[in-house]
């Protein structure tokens, strides 16, 4: 069968899970169904003629997570592995059903490049005779083109499909949004279908299809079951299959020319999805015109930090730790006094070091209130996922706060680990691009997107390729670690070359011998020259007081021609140490406040 001429007649119907349906249905479910291709293939291949049976014209290849870097780089398990589940999946389909040889997501760790990862798994594929591709659950649109390209060079009648992980709210897990990744992909000729799969049920996925314009696309659309609950350490998804029919009746209304299922649908639902989709007649299919989120532009403010740097003036950023306790009444006072010695933002630490404080969101919205000047908290990767941040973010522009400065965060201390949990659904990078997201189709005073830049890595040219990044994914200005070496300096010079953005060279001032030391030591990122350190030694806390200002002066004459303002970064807590810096620069006519 030509599988085009298929899907200008009829409706491409594809099965359901294979991953949670195999977890139920196997006696010995491994961590990674895919070995079932090689331990278990009676199983896989019970599972692939029960799909067929219920009314299913296309089945998916055991394949979804088959690749070198969730294997360990096993190329040689991993072809026996892609082998078998094709072969198994051909026996079950015969010759009236269409295979597609399954290619889930790979996560690029830095190290491993994205389209060699699928080509890799791509050649095992057509060495066995795979024509149809299916690539799904995918966050992002990077190396599709290639990879798409490549398959058509070899395999001329390729018949390829792309899905992705679109989230309720339009955004994927990377931060990309999706209608902007779907415009993106429908000019990419090699592609013949594209849509969407997993992360919603049908009823979001509906919804979310009605915002987006697809005229002249073959439409792919593969919901979950519905939401997963967990009862008695099991995942169930509770939708019916008859509600899924139902609503996937309505999905193919809507103009999907490709229907299935994902993660906790099995045969029954698609046995009900094939009753009801069948019985949609050509008349009543529709596509709606596209519906851009409207942004309420009577709301728009003047960010007034991300314009004094624009217009290539000077700025400081004094950084203040929240307290770990309820009282901030000394907070409150030493920000007033940062305010009030001429800073232009306060930057507030979100949990530093991975220990509980309060929330620098919380804090950065009652400072706006009470001072009325900018705030820059500080927003980790560590503690939220996607929907808790963009929830925050929201509660933030309301509240008036218009920057934030994004990092990966601190781990979680070891000792705390079993009872505090990390998330990092995501990095520094793809939280830059979400907001930058948010800013195009939400915000109205769009957010200024701040980032960190650690100049004291050993490795700094990786640094710099990090940062380059951050600034494609919308980030305007970074602050770095502390300068106090010669190397920080260098760096801090080099990045002014090469980085399109603005920086703020970092200053801490030193209290001590011990703190000194201390830093040196045990704070990562962080490095102080042995000239520095042995200037404090055997000092009385008011000398200390003094080299303190003289020193952070000094730093900041050093840095002053190479960076777009200063982040002084207050330590503990003595305000009045960073005032008389601040005085001491203006005086030394350093920074222009």
């Amino acid at each position: 069968m030509d599988i085009r001429e298929y899907i200008k007649e009829h409706l491409l119907i594809f099965d359901g899970a294979m991953g949670t349906y195999f977890m139920k249905k196997s006696v010995n479910p491994q961590e990674k169904c895919e070995l079932a291709n090689l331990t278990q293939q009676e199983v896989i291949y019970s599972i692939h003629r029960e799909y067929i049976e219920a009314g299913c014209k296309a089945i998916k290849t055991n394949t979804f997570g088959a690749n070198r870097i969730n294997f360990g780089g096993d190329e040689e398990l991993l072809k026996k592995l892609i082998k078998s589940g094709y072969e198994i999946a051909c026996k079950a389909a015969g010759d009236d059903i269409f295979v597609f040889a399954d290619i889930g997501p790979v996560e690029e760790d830095g190290v491993a490049d994205g389209f060699e990862e699928f080509k890799f798994v791509v050649d095992c594929f057509i060495e066995l005779g795979a024509k149809n591709f299916l690539f799904e659950t995918l966050s992002n649109d990077k190396h599709l083109e290639k990879i798409a390209k490549h398959i058509k060079q070899k395999v001329k009648d390729a018949f390829i499909i792309t899905s992705f992980a679109v989230q309720p709210d339009g955004y994927t897990r990377d931060g990309y949004f999706g209608r902007d990744i779907f415009k993106r992909m429908v000019e990419v000729k090699n592609v013949e279908a594209l849509g969407l799969n997993c992360v919603s049920g049908p009823f979001h996925m509906l919804h979310y299809l009605k915002e987006l314009n697809l005229k002249n696309v073959t439409l792919l659309v593969m919901p979950n079951a519905g939401y997963p609950t967990v009862v008695n350490n099991r995942t169930l998804f509770d939708a019916s299959p008859e509600y899924f029919g139902l609503q996937m009746a309505d999905i193919v209304r809507q103009g999907a020319a490709i229907i299935g299922g994902c993660c906790g649908t099995n045969p029954e639902y698609l046995r009900e999805t094939v009753i009801k989709a069948k019985q949609v007649t050509g008349d009543e299919i529709i596509v709606s015109s596209v519906k851009d989120g409207e942004k309420l532009d009577n709301l728009k403010r003047e960010n007034h930090f991300m314009n004094k740097l624009e217009r290539g003036q000077k700025v400081l950023a004094v950084e203040l730790d929240p307290p770990e306790n309820a009282d901030i009444t000394k907070f409150i006072t030493n920000a007033k006094k940062i305010k009030d010695v001429g800073a232009d933002i306060i930057t507030i630490a979100d949990c530093p070091v991975g220990r509980p404080r309060v929330d620098s969101s919380l804090l950065a919205c009652k400072l706006k209130r009470e001072l009325n000047m900018d705030i820059l908290p500080h927003i980790t990767c560590r503690d939220r996922n996607l929907n808790a941040t963009k929830a925050l973010l929201l509660g933030l522009n309301i509240e008036g706060v218009d920057n934030v400065l994004v990092v990966t965060g601190d781990p979680i201390p070891s000792a705390q680990r079993d009872e505090v949990k990390s998330v990092f659904n995501f990095n520094s990078r793809m939280l830059a691009r979400y907001i930058d997201n948010l800013n195009q189709t939400i915000f109205s005073s769009p957010f200024g997107i701040c980032g960190a830049l650690n100049v004291n890595a050993p490795n700094f040219n990786i640094q710099l390729k990090l940062a380059k990044e951050k600034i494609e994914n919308g980030v305007k200005v970074f602050l770095t670690q502390p300068i106090m070496t010669q190397k920080g300096l260098d760096n801090l010079k080099y990045a002014h070359e090469e980085l399109d953005a603005k920086i703020l060279a970092g200053i801490m001032p030193v209290v001590s011998y011990r703190n000194a030391c201390f830093m040196n030591n045990e704070i990562s990122g962080i490095n102080v020259d042995e000239k520095i350190i042995k200037l404090y030694e055997n000092k009385t806390p008011e000398q200390c007081r003094k080299l303190a200002v003289k020193v952070s002066t000094y730093i900041a004459k050093e840095v002053v021609d190479y960076c777009d303002g200063l982040y002084i970064i207050t330590p503990f807590s003595r305000a009045d140490i960073v005032c008389d810096i601040v005085n001491a620069v203006k005086d030394a006519k350093i920074l222009k406040l």
